[in-house]
């Protein structure tokens, strides 16, 4: 038993892996039915209409697995070759670790680029939750078992506002709006203060 103990290892991380991120991509999915430009049950339709398909789906491929119970053995093989690839360790060499941590940096781009990126997500709305621009992130493949906690720190290493009773849809949480990221950056007050004092 203790042979088989790291693959059951693996393949339990791994299969984690594979739930957290097949129910962010679903979650992802249901959260851009929703429609900023309605309000009240109207807005939610769509983000119903998509939790519908998902329903339906599953129960379509559960009627086909009944009717064709040999079709579990490549179901099973599927989720354990996708399980096994993303429960693999990291690699531990100096090198590796470099490397990594070069291809990380861009990870935090500068205060334009966030901007624009938050812009970008929110469209025509007056705000947006960060856990959209997160769900937004990780749905192109980026910013991987990361947290809205994460993505606030980001935030602030940038200098781009946000606070947590943000309304999108009547639901107040963490997120941004489109007036504090149309003003001045912080970073132009302290140019603008010694203006006067130049001047005189």
């Amino acid at each position: 038993m203790s042979r088989l103990a790291p693959a059951a290892a693996r393949l339990t991380t791994g299969s984690h892996t594979v739930v957290r991120r097949l129910a962010a991509r679903a979650a992802a999915w249901c959260a851009r039915g929703h429609r900023a430009d309605l309000t009240g049950w109207r807005a939610a339709l769509g983000v119903l209409a998509r939790l519908a398909v998902l329903g339906v789906g599953l129960y379509v491929i559960a009627r086909i697995v009944r009717a064709l119970p040999a079709l579990m053995w490549l179901l099973t093989a599927g989720w354990l070759a996708a399980a096994w690839r993303a429960g693999r360790p990291p690699e531990q060499t100096a090198e590796e670790r470099q490397d990594e941590a070069a291809t990380e940096a861009p990870v935090l781009p500068d205060r334009e680029a966030v901007v624009t990126l938050l812009l970008e997500v929110m469209g025509d709305a007056p705000a947006v939750h960060l856990r959209t621009v997160l769900a937004h992130l990780q749905e192109r493949g980026q910013w991987e078992g990361r947290t809205v906690s994460d993505l606030r720190a980001a935030l602030a290493a940038v200098g781009v506002p946000h606070e947590r009773g943000v309304k999108v849809g009547r639901v107040p949480t963490w997120g941004v709006r489109r007036r504090d990221l149309e003003a001045p950056s912080p970073a132009a007050a302290p140019e603008a203060s010694t203006a006067p004092s130049t001047a005189a």
